[in-house]
């Protein structure tokens, strides 16, 4: 079944770049953004949507999917909000970052007709400013873009396959992936990333000051350490209160590391730890082919 129009409710970084990535891939039908006002008019102006609507359950009428591109906890609440509403044709899926919790809500929302109803997303794409004047049509070109169908779920047919094969035309890397396995990933690939450059970032504030000039000083290796320490809160609460157990698990083992190389600045165990470090670098050169064979599955 073709997909003939498209509900992008969130039309900022990841929801206007899919909508510009769609547009610029050659999608025929319509594109409806769901946002507030202002945002929809930006949104509008730079093509990555065809018409704009602020409430959610109006815009998503007419359409055969609808794509959830807020927050996550934004996203929880609107699966329920919307699950009466959506066409009896309709495929709903996110781009949330954290998926256990969003699918169990879905699953209540939808009940039995959740596997034909729900299709859960991640793509592995962003940057550290947010919104739609950032908003890219090459984003999610060479990103995985993770999907955690439900049990019995048939991502290859219907309104699922169609959205798969767009996925993919807009240059996505589609990898099919257990539930808690993503979030437990997730926790280790981009959550503790983050909160590290931001405990980096606010450490440094407090030894020298918002003023101080230590980026530039620091050189490279700073700036892209704290580079993403500007994400917003907005998103990131609603991670950590969603994967809070993983992400306390990865804190905690990456904590007792940084211990054990405080505890040994001055003994060849601090050796033994960079050689460590380096089999990482030497086993996962960017884009290289099989990175990630042994976590993904890919469609």
């Amino acid at each position: 079944m073709p997909i003939r129009q498209i509900t992008i409710i969130g039309t900022g970084l990841i929801g206007g770049s899919f909508g510009l990535a769609l547009r610029k891939k050659g999608f025929p039908g319509k594109i409806i953004g769901c946002d507030k006002a202002d945002v929809l008019r930006l949104a509008k102006k730079v093509k990555a949507i065809d018409k704009g609507v602020t409430d959610p359950v109006k815009a998503c009428q007419g359409s055969n999917l609808v794509v959830l591109a807020t927050p996550v906890g934004t996203i929880i609440d609107l699966i329920e909000r919307l699950a009466p509403h959506v066409s009896a044709d309709a495929l709903v899926t996110d781009v949330g970052s954290t998926k256990s919790e969003v699918v169990s809500r879905a699953q209540k929302a939808f009940g039995r007709l959740a596997p034909d109803k729900f299709l859960a997303g991640h793509p592995m794409a962003g940057k550290e400013s947010s919104g739609v004047d950032f908003a890219d049509a090459d984003l999610f070109r060479a990103a995985v873009w993770f999907l955690t169908p439900q049990p019995g779920q048939n991502i290859r047919r219907g309104l699922a396959g169609d959205y798969v094969s767009w996925l993919k035309k807009i240059g996505a890397e589609v990898v099919e992936m257990d539930l808690a396995e993503h979030d437990q990933l997730c926790a280790w690939i981009s959550h503790v990333p983050q909160f590290l450059s931001t405990a980096l970032a606010a450490s440094l504030v407090d030894q020298y000051g918002e003023n101080a000039p230590v980026l530039q000083s620091g050189g490279r290796a700073l700036r892209e350490m704290t580079r993403i320490a500007s994400s917003p809160y907005s998103m990131w609460r609603d991670v950590a209160l969603t994967n809070k157990q993983f992400i306390a698990d990865a804190l905690l083992k990456l904590e007792q590391r940084l211990a054990h190389i405080r505890e040994n600045l001055d003994n060849r165990q601090l050796e033994e730890e960079f050689n460590l470090a380096h089999k990482l670098k030497s086993d996962s050169s960017p884009r290289s082919p099989g990175v990630t064979e042994k976590i993904k599955k890919t469609i």
